[in-house]
């Protein structure tokens, strides 16, 4: 594949801006961040090291977001395993500051913000007050270009911060490549400052970067940024903001114009026979054959113990999808399942296991597998959140359904227990809060073991809810058999005190000169 050709020079690239607050990596050999960056073709390979570099955060980020909500949880809950503990302890909000795969998360995606800042500074971009603005360059280019690189930049920029500011709240901002020591001055922002900053980073990109048709877009560009993931994910930070009106042009110019649409078939969506098809408006790629840009996914969800029944290389069972989200799939009254559910869990003796990103391996962890980020079914999720409950969101919900070959829902009058198990018996009038929860479902359901869900209840108030129903439906089937012991009062009542995730602790004992706050609970 042409992305990933010039591999020995992007690895060695990225390596030179793989620095953190923390530890600063040193060049290993006599190319300096000094003496590249000179033109478009040094900075294009600079910046596919900064796509390479969105792989790592993503061996952790399900466990940030799927795990600590109602979708995920670690299959062996009786386990006394150090790497077993640590996934219990996000499953019940339970970690610690010193959580290894909390730094691991916050190391990884810190590394690329600086990858990407490398990048936007040899392009003369900068950001204050609010404002990103187009300076003089050290590295040549024409403008187009320039701008094209630059936008493509500031949307990785932006991807990571917005999950960081909703994970662990107000974080530091750092929008310089500046030497590690002048970073210890710098603390904490708010999440305002934290979202002025995500949302000038897409504002810039989705007009920067020169808009294509999906059917016009190069092979070799595909699984780039685009004016349209940039718009679909400032669309996201609007509804996370609860700037609707806000959200629905940006989300009716990409349904209308970017020539992305849903496939006829949900599993042929995922499948490593069709990667970058026309549903997927962004995706963290991935490469097999040794190079060391495979996906991890495929063994590390495949279920525990399973040798080569499953894929080679045996499955580590880490993510398994809880009882309750199984059950969505199935309408009650008659058995049914959605075609969605066949694309995206199977069982293997009596486990159920996540199976939406399984594919033949050669090498244990070295999946083919793309991640999507971003899909048009998503996009069309997004207009109807933002529409509310309207004949509109009703046919877009309708438009998903159809392709899962589920039953369609009514415009008008209740819900019946065919839509699946809400209300699980009898009807329930449409409401716009019925509303709501069904389209949250649907989302559940579409874009399950995506990262989406922790993210979706926690916008739209249904966090708390939620999970308290669900740690109360799976807690003597699940719960009950932690060691050490968890009580389910315990539970409901963690992700009331403890809705983030707290700050690494190695980051507060290495930045001892300035007082950083921590977030509550820890």
């Amino acid at each position: 594949m042409n992305w990933f050709k010039q591999l020995s020079i992007i690895t060695l690239v990225a390596g030179l801006g793989a620095c953190n607050r923390i530890i600063d990596l040193k060049p290993q050999s006599n190319v300096t961040v000094e003496n590249y960056y000179h033109n478009y073709d040094e900075v294009k390979v600079a910046l596919t090291g900064c796509y390479n570099g969105m792989q790592k955060p993503l061996e952790t980020e399900w466990m940030m977001t799927e795990l600590r909500s109602d979708v995920s949880k670690q299959g062996s809950p009786g386990s006394t395993s150090v790497a077993n503990i640590e996934l219990n302890d996000l499953n019940t909000y339970l970690e610690n500051s010193s959580h290894s795969q909390v730094y691991n998360y916050w190391y990884y995606t810190y590394k690329n913000i600086r990858s990407a800042n490398y990048v936007l500074r040899s392009l003369g971009v900068d950001y204050a007050n609010g404002q990103i603005t187009l300076g003089e360059p050290t590295a040549q280019m024409d403008d187009v270009q320039r701008k094209q690189l630059a936008g493509e930049a500031l949307f990785i920029r932006a991807y990571h911060y917005f999950n960081l500011v909703r994970l662990f709240g107000g974080v530091f901002i750092l929008t310089r490549s500046e030497d590690p020591a002048a970073l210890k001055s710098i603390n904490r922002s708010s999440v305002e400052e934290c979202y002025k900053l995500i949302t000038a980073d897409l504002q810039a990109a989705k007009d920067w970067m020169t808009p294509k048709n999906y059917s016009a877009m190069a092979q070799e560009d595909l699984g780039r940024a685009t004016t349209w993931a940039a718009k679909s994910l400032l669309a996201k930070v609007y509804l996370t903001a609860n700037r609707k009106t806000d959200a629905l042009p940006l989300l009716d110019d990409v349904i209308n114009n970017s020539g992305y649409d849903l496939l006829a078939n949900y599993a042929d969506v995922f499948s490593i026979g069709n990667e970058m098809n026309k549903e997927i408006v962004f995706a963290v790629r991935y490469k097999a054959g040794g190079l060391g840009l495979g996906n991890y996914m495929a063994n590390s969800f495949a279920a525990l113990n399973s040798g080569s029944a499953i894929l080679n290389g045996n499955g580590s069972g880490l993510n398994y999808p809880t009882d309750n989200m199984v059950s969505k799939y199935i309408v009650p009254t008659t058995g049914f399942a959605d075609k969605r559910k066949a694309a995206t869990i199977d069982k293997y003796n009596t486990l159920n296991y996540v199976k939406k990103f399984l594919s033949p391996v050669m090498l244990k962890n070295d999946a083919e597998n793309d991640f999507p980020v971003i899909r048009f079914a998503d996009v069309l999720l997004m207009k109807a959140e933002a529409l509310g409950f309207d004949p509109v969101s009703v046919d877009i919900i309708n438009r998903i359904r159809t392709r899962a070959g589920a039953g369609v829902y009514p415009g008008t009058g209740s819900f019946s227990a065919a839509f699946y198990q809400y209300p699980a018996s009898g009807t329930e009038a449409i409401t716009s809060t019925t509303f709501l929860i069904k389209l949250l479902d649907e989302r559940r359901i579409e874009l399950a073991f995506e990262n989406h869900r922790l993210f979706d209840i926690t916008r739209t108030g249904q966090f708390v809810t939620t999970m308290q129903g669900y740690y109360a439906s799976e807690y003597d089937a699940h719960y009950k058999k932690f060691k050490p012991a968890v009580l389910l009062t315990d539970l409901q009542q963690n992700i009331i005190t403890r809705p983030l995730l707290p700050i690494p602790q190695r980051e507060l004992d290495t930045n001892n000169e300035i007082d950083i706050d921590q977030n509550s609970g820890f």
